[in-house]
C-alpha cells in the first residue's frame, strides 16, 4: 500500500490562492502567480498535450509526483469552484474540459450525489458523499500500490492531517507574496497534533520544495 500525501505550492507568506476566486480566477486574484513555476516544465507540459519545456531537478521531481500517483483525492471546491446541488453549479464539469491532465482515478468529496464521470486519458471523476475516510478508502483500492495524492484545497487537507491519516507532504514553496488569501494551514490544528521530520530540500531560483514525513 502507497503513502497518503499530500502536494501543494504555497506562497512566501502562506497562501494557497489569492482572495476573490471566480470562474474567471480560479485561484484567486494573483492566485496563478504562484504557479509559475511549473507552468515551463517539460512533465507539466506533456500532462497538459503541450511540447517542448524544461528539464533539470525541478522538472525530475514534478515527473517522480506523477509518476508515483494511484489516484487522487480532492474536495468540490477545488473540482468546480462552487457549492450546492449540481444543477446550480455554473462550472459542474471542472475546469480541465474533456481531458483532464490528473490520468487516474479522482475521488471528490462532495455533499451532492453524482454519477461519475469517465473522461479522456483515463481520469474518471468519482463523488464521495460519505467523508474523508471513505474517500480515502476507495481511493487506496483504485491506486492498488501507488500512493494516493490529496491536491487541495486547504480545507480538505487540514481534515485528513487532524485525522492523522496523512503520511507525507510536499510543499512548494513560490517566491511570491500574496497578502491575503485562502491559507494552506489555518489555525485548526492543536499543538502538538503533528510531528514532522523534514526529509528533502530541493532549492532552485524558481521555487523550494520542502518534503516532510509525518511521524504517527
Amino acid at each position: 500500500m502507497g503513502k497518503l500525501r499530500f502536494e501543494i505550492t504555497t506562497s512566501l507568506d502562506g497562501f494557497i490562492a489569492g482572495p476573490d476566486p471566480d470562474l474567471e480566477h480560479p485561484l484567486g486574484v494573483g492566485g496563478r502567480e504562484l504557479h509559475n513555476w511549473v507552468f515551463g516544465l517539460k512533465a507539466f507540459r506533456e500532462r497538459h498535450g503541450e511540447s517542448g519545456g524544461e528539464t533539470g531537478p525541478d522538472d525530475d521531481l514534478i515527473r517522480e509526483s506523477f509518476d508515483a500517483s494511484g489516484a487522487i483525492i480532492m474536495g468540490r471546491r477545488m473540482f468546480s469552484g462552487g457549492s450546492g446541488p449540481w444543477e446550480d453549479d455554473p462550472n459542474a464539469d471542472a475546469w480541465w474540459g474533456d481531458d483532464p491532465p490528473f490520468r487516474v482515478p479522482v475521488f471528490v468529496l462532495t455533499h451532492h450525489p453524482r454519477e461519475t464521470m469517465a473522461m479522456q486519458g483515463g481520469t474518471t471523476f468519482a463523488f464521495v458523499t460519505e467523508g474523508i475516510e471513505a474517500a480515502l478508502e476507495q481511493a487506496r483500492a483504485a491506486a492498488g500500490d501507488k500512493d494516493v495524492g490529496i491536491s487541495g484545497g486547504a480545507e480538505v487537507i487540514q481534515q485528513y492531517l487532524r485525522a492523522g491519516l496523512v503520511d507525507e507532504m510536499l510543499i512548494h514553496v513560490s517566491p511570491v507574496l500574496i497578502g491575503q488569501g485562502v491559507r494552506l494551514f489555518e489555525n485548526h490544528l492543536e499543538p502538538g497534533r503533528v510531528e514532522l521530520e523534514c526529509t528533502q530540500v530541493l532549492a532552485s531560483p524558481a521555487v523550494t520544495h520542502l518534503r516532510y514525513r509525518i511521524a504517527k
